[in-house]
């Protein structure tokens, strides 16, 4: 393999996408034009969303002045016309959100977009519930938009009601509700600061990807509502430490074996009236994973995760009276393991259910039906996302790695014969789909190596309808001043310590004959989030590469993807098998003879800003420089619902903390390290770097710091991104990790 790479590296590759014509030298791709207006991606347009009737697209686009500002735009599909219908810059107050709205966004993974983040289209497709700083406005397709609150304070998780006849929302840590065009009233009580309703607990927004605390029923004649206790949770004091002063907020923050919020779910109608309890069991240490009415309205399914996150039981509630019964029970799919949640799942008009389960040890798609259980799809590889299911046809629409874990596709397959497994995208690219709610019409995003992210519309078969967003990389687009420098991405495989293929992608710049290059290592490390794909990277990649770095990520056991195998092995032993397995791509880089051994550096943020440590720590001597961004550095500090999944507790499994911390070996650290935080992270408590950082001054042992006061878990944005790879990149600079001298020739 060494010698193809070898000789793969060492010659200059066009991509299919580059003019041959171009004789103009590619002006310098730095830093600050990778995060300035407009994005060299291209148009990025979010939320992509079909109308009731299927006439009209809608979808958030952002400006070509300020990329993270949105819009809301409207495509209709019969003049085939593009419109604004919401500007957010004229129409918008400006007014600062509130601190929880705030936070809120962080975790949504939405915090550094302005304007418009979020919206919804009414029942009946004549208009567009859109929320703008803080505030709510009906948009209507004629033009007209209507301002619903005009309020200091912030309106959270703003929804219609299912039916149309209600907007509501939460404020002051009430559940408010109103019928369309009325004034809104709160329909629960006002408790002590410690009670919220509507809202979804901490660790439901950051952890199990639930952002809401209320369901309406699909008649609008009741809604559920989530009761949060967080009198129990420890409070962690969060100095906000900004440019021109210091806000200190006490967090209700669930550290690892910790006390968790209470969670309570209530019944009642739109007016607050006729309250029932809903009975989620007599053991109250749980988690509310998931809350779905039937389709019908008959019956409410919760499901309810034990603590130790091993157990999953779905429970059927009825609506009148709040009694319930376990309608399944879903357990993790072998010893040592734990339940990943998941949105993939669909309720059938006809009361079946379609659901994702890791029980063979690959996620796949099952139906629950009056005879049982049946699976639908199976072989290893992973079912990555239900996107809907067209019931009159009895076709179910789904994301996977059937063809290749580096290339996501879309497929379909028929509930009569699931064996027959249609793929409806292209080879070559990597795609995600949504679709309407009768599974008849898709919204497809696609991208590849060469190709920045394209949308468009396309029928059951997979046929291309329409373009939302072509995107195409010609004259005019963005980055094409900087193709003619562009490099290609090559893959391969490399074994771990028990022989599992190990991906791994690289950049190379390029390379003179003979020549040494210094390595930008890149890692994430931690379970979930795959690194390696064959989807579109942004210019950020190709900037580093401009500067004369070899760019390679490889995506170690634990990553998600691959099948429970693939992931058990971090189970009670982070900072283990991970930095091993991302040890043996140090050791495949050193054995290619244009990398520069001595040249090699590692960076991450979050867990890959642990990671960083702990290979410092596992391989003193190895590595040219570390950079650890916003660390975690001892899991006793990090929230229960993540960090127990992996780990247990504190408690129960004391030697796994101890083995995983990144304290008692921090003096071990003799390359160079630069520790980066975001002063305000709610995410990350400061905390984690401090400790470490108290423990290097405290030992005498030298280090680099870079803090970003008033910023978050997210350090970024169009000023404060370049000023941070800048810090990192002169850093290397300054310790050696520098490109060799070229010499100049074509």
């Amino acid at each position: 393999m060494r010698t193809i790479l070898a000789a793969l590296a060492a010659t200059t590759m066009a991509t299919p996408v580059m003019a041959q014509d171009m004789v103009e030298p590619a002006p310098e791709l730095t830093f600050e034009r990778v995060f300035a207006s407009p994005s060299l991606n291209g148009a990025t347009p979010r939320q992509a969303k079909l109308s009731p009737d299927g006439r009209y697209l809608t979808v958030l686009r952002n400006r070509e002045d300020e990329r993270e500002r949105y819009d809301l735009w409207a495509y209709d599909r019969q003049t085939s016309q593009w419109s604004m219908l919401v500007d957010s810059g004229a129409l918008g107050s400006g007014r600062a959100l509130s601190e929880d709205e705030r936070m809120q966004r962080e975790r949504a993974r939405v915090g550094d977009l302005r304007g418009i983040i979020s919206y919804q289209w009414t029942p009946d497709g004549t208009g567009l519930l859109v929320p703008l700083d803080g505030d709510l406005y009906l948009a209507r397709i004629g033009g007209e938009v209507v301002q619903l609150t005009d309020t200091e304070e912030s309106e959270l998780n703003p929804s219609l009601s299912e039916d149309g006849g209600y907007v509501s929302f939460v404020r002051d840590r009430r559940l408010w509700v109103g019928a369309v065009g009325s004034e809104p009233q709160p329909i629960t009580p006002a408790e002590e600061d410690t009670i919220r309703w509507g809202e979804a607990e901490f660790v439901a927004q950051e952890e199990m990807s639930r952002l809401t605390g209320y369901w309406w029923a699909p008649d609008d004649s009741r809604i559920v509502v989530q009761r949060t206790d967080e009198s129990p949770v420890g409070i962690v004091t969060r100095a906000a430490i900004g440019a021109t002063g210091t806000q200190v907020y006490d967090q209700r923050y669930p550290v690892a074996g910790s006390a968790n919020a209470l969670v309570q779910l209530f019944v009642m109608d739109p007016d607050g009236g006729n309250a029932v309890e809903v009975d989620l069991g007599a053991e109250t240490d749980i988690y509310l994973a998931r809350v779905d009415w039937a389709p019908d309205g008959s019956a409410i399914y919760v499901q309810r995760q034990n603590r130790e996150q091993t157990v999953l039981d779905m429970l059927r509630v009825d609506p009148a009276t709040g009694a319930s019964e376990v309608f399944f029970t879903e357990n993790a799919a072998m010893e040592d393991y734990w339940i990943n949640l998941s949105d993939n799942y669909r309720f059938l008009d006809d009361g079946r259910l379609v659901w994702w389960s890791e029980r063979d040890r690959f996620g796949h798609l099952y139906l629950l039906g009056p005879d049982g259980w049946q699976q639908l799809t199976q072989g290893e590889w992973v079912v990555t996302s239900l996107v809907g299911v067209d019931q009159d046809a009895g076709r179910v629409f789904f994301q996977g790695t059937r063809d290749d874990v580096l290339e996501q596709h879309v497929y379909s397959l028929d509930l009569a014969d699931p064996a027959t497994v249609t793929r409806l995208t292209e080879a070559g690219f990597t795609h995600s789909a949504s679709m309407d709610g009768a599974g008849q019409t898709m919204l497809v995003s696609r991208s590849s190596d060469n190709t920045p992210p394209q949308i468009y519309i396309a029928d059951q078969s997979g046929a291309r309808v329409a373009w939302v967003e072509e995107n195409a990389l010609n004259a005019d687009h963005p980055y094409a001043p900087f193709l003619a420098s562009h490099r290609p991405t090559q893959y391969g495989t490399i074994a771990a310590e028990d022989g599992t293929p190990l991906y791994w992608e690289m950049v190379t710049p390029d390379m003179e004959p003979g020549q040494r290059y210094p390595v930008y290592f890149y890692h994430y490390g931690g379970p979930g989030p795959q690194i390696v794909n064959r989807g579109w990277d942004g210019a950020l990649r190709q900037a580093i590469v401009d500067r004369g770095y070899i760019w390679f990520a490889l995506d170690n056991r634990g990553s998600n993807n691959r099948g429970v195998a693939f992931e058990q092995p971090l189970y009670r032993a982070m900072g283990g098998v991970e930095v091993r397995d991302q040890a043996a791509g140090t050791a495949f880089l050193q054995t290619l003879d244009f990398v520069d051994p001595d040249k090699i550096a590692i960076d991450g943020w979050s867990y890959g800003g642990y990671m960083t440590l702990k290979r410092l720590q596992a391989e003193p001597g190895v590595y040219a420089a570390g950079i650890s961004g916003a660390p975690v550095t001892r899991w006793e500090l990090y929230d229960t619902h993540y960090t127990e999944r992996y780990m247990g507790t504190p408690q129960a499994d004391a030697q796994a903390y101890a083995t995983s911390s990144a304290i008692p070996n921090a003096t071990a650290i003799t390359d160079p390290v630069l520790i980066i935080h975001g002063m305000a992270d709610d995410n990350v408590v400061f905390e984690n770097a401090t400790e470490i950082i108290s423990v290097w001054q405290e030992n005498n042992v030298p280090f680099e710091m870079m803090l970003y006061p008033g910023y978050t878990h997210r350090v970024s944005g169009e000023q404060i991104s370049p000023h941070r790879y800048n810090t990192v990149f002169n850093f290397l600079e300054r310790h050696g990790v520098t490109p060799p001298e070229t010499s100049g020739e074509d």
